[in-house]
């Protein structure tokens, strides 16, 4: 089992720095996946009602030896579930589907900014966690100009934004106006999935000086730059792998030289213009 550092969240939470993704993990197969990260040394667990597979969080959760209090369930608001009322219910529905009395970190999947409830939705969340239904909240997606406008209009930020992020999209600027708020970055397909990325001659060089795989090199990036990675992989061997990333350090010429692959999104999801329902 890996030991995953945490970093402390702006209420003083301790946050793993490495999470684990369970998109496309569904079923009894899920929940074995899912049962084999916590027992690799996850904590954080990443899930949405989009994904479809709260159920086998929730079973997964509940075969564990782990303890309840040590794990971190995240799930989110999906589109059509936003507006005040429609996120209480929609909450109501996640918790019945994980088996849970609590959501330890829920968050807003997509602003949908031309439907513009988010921050209705967001006032509805800080209800359920003043209920104890909700431990955290956060949202994913949101542009610094949405991370604002939440402030000024309900008084708080959200401690946690997760976004696409991955040495072919850093996401410098937005990075660092989470730093200025105390929002922790949390990044989704850290590893840009479906791309060239574990390829370039950049990330094999640093592989290779360091004795670690490319995976590994790029899941450290993340955690240097002050995010959360959340890798997916059912495989035990490869969810050790990729939480066994804090034996060895990243130069700054490293960090530079891999950051230095931007090219922007890779799948159009602009959260100004991308909506998911």
């Amino acid at each position: 089992m890996v030991s995953i550092p945490t970093v402390p969240l702006r209420d003083g939470f301790a946050f793993p720095e490495v999470g684990f993704g369970t998109y496309g993990l569904n079923d009894s197969e899920g929940a074995d996946a899912i049962v084999s990260a916590l027992h690799e040394g996850y904590r954080l667990l990443d899930s949405a009602v989009n994904y479809k597979n709260e159920d086998a969080v929730g079973e997964a959760v509940s075969r564990t030896d782990v303890p309840r209090d040590e794990i971190i369930v995240t799930t989110k608001v999906p589109g059509r579930d936003q507006g005040y009322d429609e996120t209480l219910r929609s909450a109501q529905g996640s918790l019945e589907r994980l088996g849970l009395e609590r959501l330890d970190l829920y968050l807003i999947h997509w602003p949908n900014p031309s439907v513009d409830k988010y921050v209705d939705t967001w006032r509805a969340m800080i209800a359920l966690r003043e209920e104890g239904k909700v431990a955290r909240i956060g949202v994913s997606n949101f542009t610094e100009e949405m991370l604002t406008r939440v402030g000024d209009e309900t008084g708080e930020l959200p401690l946690v934004n997760q976004v696409e992020l991955h040495p072919y999209f850093p996401q410098a600027a937005l990075r660092a106006f989470h730093r200025e708020h105390g929002i922790r970055t949390e990044s989704w397909s850290p590893l840009a999935r479906r791309s060239e990325l574990l390829a370039e001659d950049v990330i094999a060089q640093v592989a290779q000086a360091h004795a670690v795989t490319e995976s590994q090199v790029v899941l450290r990036w993340h955690t240097q730059l002050g995010s959360t990675p959340i890798p997916k992989s059912a495989n035990p061997a490869r969810q050790r792998e990729n939480a066994d990333v804090f034996g060895f350090e990243l130069t700054d010429d490293e960090i530079a030289a891999i950051s230095g692959l931007e090219k922007g999104r890779l799948w159009g999801a602009d959260p100004n213009s991308h909506e998911e329902m």
